[in-house]
């Protein structure tokens, strides 16, 4: 097959080792930085281009990884090649949900998948109340459009919650407001599903000096066993979101796993080292699987 990559670029752990994968299983792989492409609409019929070439009918896949900056955009380009009828590792519509947790969060919420805990609000006049829906301090304050744990943040008391929370809604800033899970310990799982199995989970342990249990920003990792429940939520999840390949996060709280938010371009690096599984194999076998059928 020909597959496209969308990135931004090849020099990114998660993205080359799929581009190994690939050209390892005899498929030609292309790099295609979604920024620089356009679609033309109007004339006999929609076309999509890298620069000035035409790449309307290069490609029999994708498997976009698609940057938060640049969301709606790669999501749009995504959304045309799906229109064009090439088979993609995650639709255009899974990629916005996932990237905006408060969408994420009221789908599972609908779907009777357990998440914390959760406020979003535009009044700042009533963040005392808003803490109190919550249970009180301490309380996490996140950026809706956040990634590898960057915007989150723990207010320890009510004054420092709403100290933070104030400045940012002044900011014009789409913040959510999450119950503290003490008992998580600073731990969470990160379970990376492809089609419609988990192929690779893990446990991830902050640092000392840190809540937020990222790979990017030092975490632990290590292989985890999961539950029937947390193998069904994760499944599910991503199901509804219309993903086929997902990282999933949880978090174990005494009333059960909880779901913390979906990652439509999970990273590799961490999970594939901490498991010793070849996720981005996966990735290859279920394009193989449905993307050689997909324009006929």
């Amino acid at each position: 097959m020909d597959v496209a990559i969308l990135s931004v670029s090849l020099n990114v752990y998660s993205t080359a080792r799929i581009a190994e994968e690939f050209e390892r299983a005899g498929h030609y792989v292309e790099h295609v930085d979604h920024t620089k492409c356009s679609v033309q609409l109007g004339g006999d019929r929609p076309e999509i281009y890298m620069g000035t070439e035409n790449i309307t009918d290069e490609f029999d896949a994708i498997v976009p990884r698609i940057g938060t900056t640049v969301t709606r955009h790669g999501s749009a380009i995504v959304k045309q090649f799906e229109l064009n009828h090439v088979f993609t590792t995650a639709k255009s519509l899974g990629i916005t949900r996932a990237r905006n947790k408060v969408a994420t969060l009221q789908m599972m919420s609908q779907k009777g998948i357990p998440v914390p805990k959760t406020v979003f609000s535009i009044n700042s006049y009533n963040v005392e109340d808003q803490i109190e829906l919550l249970g009180g301090a301490q309380v996490i304050i996140k950026l809706q459009e956040g990634t590898q744990g960057k915007g989150v943040i723990l207010a320890e008391s009510k004054k420092s919650a709403k100290s933070v929370i104030d400045t940012l809604y002044n900011m014009n800033t789409s913040i959510l407001l999450q119950e503290y899970i003490a008992e998580a310990n600073g731990e969470d799982l990160r379970i990376i599903v492809v089609g419609k199995k988990i192929v690779a989970s893990m446990k991830r342990t902050s640092g000392l000096d840190d809540f937020r249990s990222n790979v990017h920003r030092g975490a632990a990792v290590e292989a985890v066993q999961l539950t029937p429940r947390e193998k069904f939520i994760a499944i599910n999840a991503t199901k509804h979101l219309g993903l086929g390949v997902a990282g999933v996060d949880l978090i174990r709280s005494k009333n059960g796993p909880l779901l913390i938010e979906v990652n439509a371009s999970p990273g590799l690096q961490g999970i594939e080292a901490a498991t010793g599984i070849n996720v981005a194999k996966h990735i290859v076998r279920y394009v193989e699987k449905h993307g050689r059928n997909s324009r006929k």
